[in-house]
């Protein structure tokens, strides 16, 4: 059982995250709101460290290792009661938990299925079947202290400065040389807006030099 990872930020995706752990590359799923928070769990070192979810999903012929992450046990022991409802299984969670976890908690204490509707992939039905499981067990885990997310999320760099700053990383250049080259490129030109753009207006200063 893989129980934590601690390696270098390679990608980040949609749903999920590339590590470097030794020269190993583990694709790690991570809900929302650990996406937005990666940077924090960085150490002295530079590397990222995830507590972790691990378990096979089983196909007709085959299994494959699935690893979630977190940022810290309490994220995980949540995500484990979360998947005790009926019908959501581990990949469904990682969407579904979409905010902070200590909204999604209170929104199940107070039975507020209006709000549990608007989480990813949850119905009218089933958002009646997670407070009908977990209501009245969970309070614990509304006293986490994530409710500035939001504020962070919406101070957080664009997507396409996110996808060339990737693209950068992959080319082999340092995380701060990549992030550097951004900045100035941005400066330079305020009207970029998509990673493309952004690409070539780097591309065209290194030209220059």
């Amino acid at each position: 059982m893989i129980a934590r990872i601690s390696g270098k930020l390679v990608e980040k995706k949609e749903h999920s995250l590339i590590v470097n752990v030794a020269g190993l590359f583990y694709e790690i799923m991570v809900p929302a709101p650990v996406l937005a928070r990666i940077e924090d769990t960085i150490d002295d070192a530079g590397n990222v460290n995830l507590f972790t979810y691990y378990y096979f999903q089983i196909g007709p012929s085959s299994g494959i290792p699935i690893i979630i992450g977190f940022i810290n046990e309490i994220e995980k022991d949540f995500f484990q009661q979360f998947i005790k409802v009926s019908g959501i299984g581990p990949r469904a969670a990682v969407k579904a938990l979409s905010k902070p976890i200590s909204e999604i908690t209170t929104a199940i204490e107070n039975g507020d299925v209006k709000y549990l509707k608007t989480l990813s992939g949850i119905g009218l039905q089933k958002a009646k079947e997670i407070v009908a499981k977990l209501q009245g067990k969970i309070g614990r885990y509304g006293l986490i202290q994530d409710k500035d997310q939001g504020a962070k999320k919406e101070a957080a760099v664009p997507d396409w400065q996110d996808e060339a700053l990737s693209v950068l990383i992959k080319l082999q250049y340092k995380n701060q040389e990549a992030i550097d080259m951004i900045s100035k490129a941005v400066e330079r030109n305020n009207g970029i807006s998509t990673a493309e753009e952004l690409l070539n207006e780097i591309y065209k200063q290194r030209v220059k030099k």
